[in-house]
């Protein structure tokens, strides 16, 4: 019986976490909770899931994958998933859960997505600053609120 292993690596804010193995019942998919919650004390909530060397995968591995991502999003973070087997791509499509993560084809481009999302997040708070003082200042600002509840 293979066991979940995980490799812990940084690149800058974003946490990497490298698994091979079987993410199954039992103490496997513990090892994965156990890794995140880890992250989030320490307050490493940008982390991307390498799946590549993951062998299998049943109900339980799939659902540590969500409540993993909904604890991480609970404390405005996200979890990327790289390394998606063809197999394991299909299984996430027929569950329906592609749609709750972002998937990338491989590390550069989810660690470009953190730094694209930042970068937006930093433009919308300078908006709405600037409009606010115009706000104060007495001039009508042209803000339409509801576009921003776009943003996580």
């Amino acid at each position: 019986m293979i066991n979940l292993y995980i490799d812990q690596r940084r690149n800058g804010d974003v946490a990497i976490l490298d698994l091979k193995g079987r993410l199954r019942v039992g103490g496997n998919a513990v090892a994965l909770h156990r890794s995140i919650r880890e992250l989030i004390l320490e307050k490493k909530t940008q982390i991307i899931l390498n799946l590549a060397g993951v062998t299998f995968i049943d109900s339980c591995g799939l659902g540590e994958l969500v409540a993993s991502q909904v604890s991480v999003e609970n404390k405005n973070g996200e979890i990327k998933l790289i390394g998606l087997t063809d197999q394991l791509q299909e299984l996430l499509r027929a569950t329906r859960l592609l749609t709750v993560f972002d998937t990338y084809a491989n590390e550069a481009e989810a660690i470009q997505s953190f730094a694209d999302r930042e970068s937006s997040i930093e433009k919308t708070c300078a908006y709405i600053c600037l409009a606010h003082r115009k706000k104060v200042q007495g001039i009508a600002p042209r803000v339409d609120m509801s576009a921003l509840t776009a943003i996580r």
